[in-house]
Formats: structure tokens, C-alpha cells, sequence
């Protein structure tokens, strides 16, 4: 890809798309491409929000996987049983709500955002707190691309 003669709009729904898979179970990354466009010029809070927004509704969209997957993969793929459900969902009610701020982090993010799902944590929850998660990650990486710059 050949980023200097990138038309913007191009490269801000590459971005969007990019972000948007990478907060799927598949194994991508989309800082790369936040920090390439910076590089080239690109207006630092709109690629934030674009990269933000998507990587957003890919948690969303993982979130969901788990809310209307979650009787198949627990009983079927993960095999737990109803009390051990019980008890992970009464532990993880009391204490696992802020480790969606955490959902940015490699490897583990994604499975938090699934996990958030099957045990049907509200979306008025998930929302502002994956969404601060991924807006701190984009921001410093943003404010560190131009700071570098200059």
C-alpha cells in the first residue's frame, strides 16, 4: 500500500476497517495504520475518532457473539457446567466490570469483550468502558506519532 499517495478518504475507511476487525477474535492489529496516516499528514483527531469508533463497534460485535452464542459456547464448546457458570457470573458481576478497560490489550481484550457478553453485562455498561479502554490506547498512541514528529 502505497501510503503517500493514499487518497484520505481511502485510507480513513481502511482505518475504520482495520480497527473494526481487530476487535474481533481475529488476530489483527490497526495501530500500524493509526500511525502511518499520522505520519502522512493525517488531521490526528479525526483518525482517533475513526479508529476509536470502529474498534469500538468490533467489541460491540464481539459482545454480541457472546450475548446470543453464549448457551452454545459454554455448554458446548467450553463444557461448564450451570454452578460453575453461576459462580464465574456472580465473580465476575462483583469484580470484572472494570477489566473492560483493559479491553485494548492484546490477547486478552477480545476474550473480555466475549466473556462481557455471555454473562450479559448491559451495554450502557460495556459501551463507555470498552470505549474509554480504546480511546486512551489510540489517543497516546496519536500523541506519540506527533509528538515523535516534531
Amino acid at each position: 500500500m502505497d501510503l503517500a499517495n493514499l487518497d484520505p478518504a481511502t485510507g480513513y475507511l481502511a482505518l475504520f476497517a482495520l480497527s473494526f476487525t481487530a476487535a474481533t477474535l481475529l488476530p489483527l492489529g490497526s495501530e500500524w495504520l493509526l500511525a502511518a496516516l499520522l505520519l502522512n499528514g493525517g488531521e490526528p483527531f479525526l483518525l482517533v475518532s475513526i479508529a476509536t469508533l470502529g474498534n469500538l463497534l468490533g467489541a460491540v460485535s464481539t459482545w454480541l457473539v457472546g450475548r446470543y452464542g453464549g448457551d452454545f459456547l459454554i455448554r458446548r464448546c467450553l463444557r461448564i457446567d450451570v454452578e460453575t457458570q453461576r459462580r464465574a457470573e456472580e465473580r465476575y458481576g462483583r469484580y470484572g466490570i472494570w477489566s473492560l478497560l483493559f479491553s485494548w490489550v492484546p490477547l486478552i481484550g477480545d476474550p473480555l469483550c466475549l466473556i462481557a457478553g455471555i454473562f450479559r453485562v448491559r451495554l450502557t455498561l460495556f459501551i463507555p468502558l470498552v470505549g474509554a479502554g480504546k480511546l486512551g490506547r489510540y489517543g497516546l498512541l496519536a500523541w506519540a506519532v506527533v509528538a515523535g514528529m516534531g
